[in-house]
């Protein structure tokens, strides 16, 4: 690869696109293993988790964390960080059941309560939209880091939310929208399908198209991506603008899930995220990344929690866990090339 602030030449960006393509080398495999250790060890040591009911358990579970670590996972992959998507899902969810709140009438028809529906999941894609472009545009055109803009935006949305709800929960969603956010389909919930679509379309963005391969070629070498005629700021945008939108898909499935919306809902899956992509072999620094090992990532760190909690460990010592996991994975990241070098022949 050419230095930062020189072109690139065919040969190296060739390369580049060759790697990009194959991806981080012997991710998913490796965690597919751990995944299914961990399932043998637990069903186990564990009376009654290979279940129906353990798997119920964990399809219910699994889709707003899998969705807000998708909504992470696009601006890591370029090199930033999005630590807004908490705070973006949660003013989301409440301005669509404010919507929906001061809109239905005391005794509506079902096609009254359809159209009052959809007007509050276009004022939510709205402001998703508003929210993500401002961003993108911010991290594109500023310079400043991501981390810092992010941070920003998410102490000011998750201020105006709390101002404006007074850090009380907001219910009174119609009847309708519970039901069809709490249905299932062959006795797989809705919400765990709606995960497993967004995960196959992010997918498909990322390896099959130009602007996900322009995703990971800025996290490689952003200097170098500039010099091959790439627009490198329309991209940042358009990241951080599709982050924001996998926040409106996490707001719908978290008012299935909770029946109410709240500025505090699921704040403590901001750091569980960024677990999970490094977890699923997302390279920290940007460039690389795939939606499938996330997803095992996820796979496993669902499996660690639900394990524990029937063997009745404590939710924080969980926590601890995971943060455990994620030393465990970074230590082993920086001593793999120095483990290769030492068993090759001199």
């Amino acid at each position: 690869m050419a230095d930062i602030g020189t072109p690139t030449t065919d040969a190296s960006l060739t390369g580049l696109m060759v790697r990009l393509q194959t991806g981080v080398p012997g991710g998913s495999p490796g965690l597919l293993g751990l995944l299914l250790l961990l399932v043998a060890g637990f069903s186990v040591a564990v009376p009654g988790f290979a279940s129906t009911g353990t798997l119920q358990s964990f399809m219910q579970q699994l889709p707003l964390l899998g969705l807000l670590s998708l909504a992470m996972l696009m601006p890591l992959i370029t090199g930033g960080l999005n630590l807004a998507i908490i705070a973006t899902t949660n003013q989301c969810a409440l301005l669509m059941v404010f919507v929906m709140r001061t809109l239905l009438p005391a005794d509506p028809g079902g096609l009254t309560v359809v159209g009052v529906i959809l007007l509050a999941m276009l004022a939510g894609i709205a402001l998703c939209l508003v929210i993500g472009l401002l961003t993108g545009a911010l991290v594109a055109y500023t310079g400043v880091h991501p981390i810092l803009v992010t941070l920003g935006t998410k102490s000011l949305i998750d201020g105006i939310s709390i101002f404006l709800t007074r850090g009380q929960a907001q219910s009174g969603l119609p009847e309708a929208f519970a039901r069809v956010g709490n249905a299932a389909l062959g006795g797989v919930p809705v919400g765990f399908l709606v995960l497993i679509a967004c995960g196959l379309l992010m997918g498909l963005v990322l390896r099959r198209t130009p602007f996900g391969i322009s995703c990971a070629m800025i996290g490689s070498n952003i200097e170098a991506t500039r010099y091959s005629a790439i627009d490198t700021r329309r991209v940042l945008v358009g990241v951080y603008t599709l982050s924001s939108l996998m926040c409106f898909v996490a707001a719908l499935v978290s008012l299935a899930i909770f029946n109410s919306a709240s500025a505090d809902y699921a704040q403590s899956y901001l750091l569980v995220t960024i677990l999970a992509a490094v977890l699923g072999g997302v390279d920290p620094f940007g460039g690389f990344g795939k939606v499938s090992g996330l997803m095992i990532a996820l796979a496993i760190l669902q499996v660690i929690s639900s394990g524990f909690n029937q063997f009745g460990v404590s939710p924080y010592l969980t926590a601890a866990i995971w943060g455990l996991v994620l030393i465990a994975v970074m230590t082993v990241q920086t001593i793999r090339p120095y483990l290769g070098a030492f068993g090759r022949p001199r």
